[in-house]
């Protein structure tokens, strides 16, 4: 039984990573888009994207800890 909790963290793991790299890569699209359309707004569209990828990018660096605590505490 104990392989299967591991296999459960790994698969919680890669949903993890899929889901950031994901948002990621919408968030930069959308910015490089708006900043094709309008280059003189290219460091409002910066500044405004960044907070929003700094807190995915926490979201998962968190997720994964916990999933790491989960396999470690077992």
């Amino acid at each position: 039984m104990e392989v299967l909790h591991y296999f459960g963290a790994a698969i919680g793991l890669g949903i993890i990573v899929v889901g950031a790299g994901l948002g990621i890569g919408r968030f930069a699209a959308a910015a490089a888009d708006g900043i094709a359309r309008q280059p003189e707004a290219a460091d409002k569209i910066t500044a405004a994207v960044n907070l929003p990828l700094f807190l995915l990018e926490g979201v998962a660096i968190l997720a994964e800890v916990f999933i790491l605590l989960i396999v470690l505490m077992k």
